[in-house]
C-alpha cells in the first residue's frame, strides 16, 4: 500500500512539473499515396498544431504552431527541398549585419577568382554577396 501511495505521489508530481503530460490528440490523419506523395495533420489538447505535405525522400512544405512555456505564440513553417531544411518564424534567430571585412574579402574573390578549383562557383559567390548586402 505504501508503494502505491509512492508511485501516485511521484506521478502527481510529474504531471504538475509537465503539464503537457496529460495532453489529448484531438485530430490526426495522414495520406501516403502511391507515388510517393504524402500529408499528414495533428492537433492537441494543448494547443499543438502541426501539418506537413510533399513528396517522399525529395522535398516538403508544412507548419506547425504552439504556445511557448512563457505564454509567447510560436509559428513555424518550413520547406525542406534540395536546397536543405528551411524553417521561417518570428522566435528564430536572425543573420545580424555582416562586418565589412568579410565582404571585402568576398568581392576580392569575385574579382580575382581561383582558376584551378573546378568546384567553384561564381554565380553562386555573386548570389551570396548580393544576399550578404541586402542585410546591412
Amino acid at each position: 500500500m505504501f508503494r502505491v501511495l509512492i508511485i501516485a505521489a511521484l506521478t502527481a508530481v510529474a504531471v504538475a512539473q509537465n503539464p503537457d503530460a496529460e495532453a489529448q490528440v484531438l485530430s490526426s490523419d495522414s495520406v501516403v499515396n502511391p507515388d510517393g506523395s504524402y500529408s499528414w495533420t495533428y492537433e492537441t489538447s494543448n494547443g499543438i498544431r502541426a501539418q506537413e505535405e510533399g513528396v517522399g525522400g525529395q522535398s516538403a512544405q508544412g507548419s506547425a504552431s504552439w504556445t511557448d512555456r512563457d505564454g509567447t505564440p510560436i509559428s513555424l513553417t518550413y520547406v525542406a527541398d534540395e536546397r536543405g531544411f528551411l524553417p521561417q518564424g518570428a522566435h528564430l534567430p536572425r543573420e545580424g549585419p555582416v562586418p565589412d571585412h568579410v565582404l571585402k574579402t568576398l568581392e576580392f574573390i569575385r574579382a580575382n577568382p581561383p582558376k584551378d578549383d573546378p568546384n567553384f562557383n561564381l554565380q553562386a559567390l555573386e548570389a551570396e554577396i548580393a544576399r550578404l548586402q541586402a542585410l546591412q
